[in-house]
């Protein structure tokens, strides 16, 4: 028994602080997620909203239509999050509206953490097939991935990711991938200092701009199926 027990010491020494790091990680962003519920008690949310998730591109998007060809917008992102934190928090960032689209924007810090695309894609089919059975008849919009100066070093990894994306759309009838990254993209196929802020990681307005179209375009076509 005594070796038994010496044998699983160093296991169990390694998972205390993963562990420990997940819990983190969740409780990271749970004041965020608690004031968009005191925001929906104070202020009910409107049924069927177009809901943007996701990261800080999605949080600092703070200029978004407040609606849509008529629907309501709701913008749920919290900044630094990942794709599994996304799934953390889905009962309740995500479901409790029953939105009519979901646009999300994740993956550009799950990247820039150490994960591999073909990790990340396994997050996203999870994500997928949870609205596909808890969210029947949602259209679900995925952003590819921004390249920004500060990342230029993970622009291979981030074409591989937004590729797996496109694969993983082709077997969602109602998944669309929509490309916001060639169009901050210079003439050398490099991010344009000129989209991002001082910071050059996170959009300006510029940068937003260039993304306005193509997202507003594809939930145009998502409310006409």
């Amino acid at each position: 028994m005594r070796f038994w027990l010496l044998a699983w010491i160093p296991l169990l020494i390694l998972l205390v602080p993963l562990n420990a790091a997940e819990s983190a990680s969740t409780n990271r962003f749970e004041p965020e997620v608690l004031k968009f519920e005191a925001l929906d008690r104070r202020v009910p949310p409107p049924p069927r909203p177009i809901l943007f998730v996701g990261s800080s591109s999605i949080r600092l998007w703070t200029h978004l239509p407040t609606s849509i060809h008529g629907r309501p917008v709701l913008n749920r992102g919290f900044g630094g999050s990942r794709f599994k934190d996304l799934l953390r928090f889905f009962n309740r960032v995500v479901l409790p509206y029953g939105p009519s689209v979901v646009v999300v924007y994740e993956g550009d810090n799950d990247l820039a953490d150490g994960q591999t695309p073909a990790e990340i894609a396994q997050d996203v089919a999870v994500f997928l097939e949870r609205t596909e059975t808890e969210l029947r008849g949602t259209s679900i919009l995925l952003l590819t991935v921004k390249p920004s100066p500060s990342r230029v070093h993970l622009l291979e990894v981030q074409s591989e990711f937004n590729r797996r994306l496109k694969l993983l759309a082709q077997s969602h009838p109602r998944v669309r991938v929509i490309d916001v990254a060639s169009p901050l993209l210079d003439s050398q196929g490099k991010p344009d200092p000129r989209f991002f802020t001082a910071d050059r990681l996170h959009l300006n307005a510029e940068g937003y701009e260039a993304w306005r179209k193509p997202v507003l375009d594809a939930i145009e076509l998502s409310l006409k199926r």
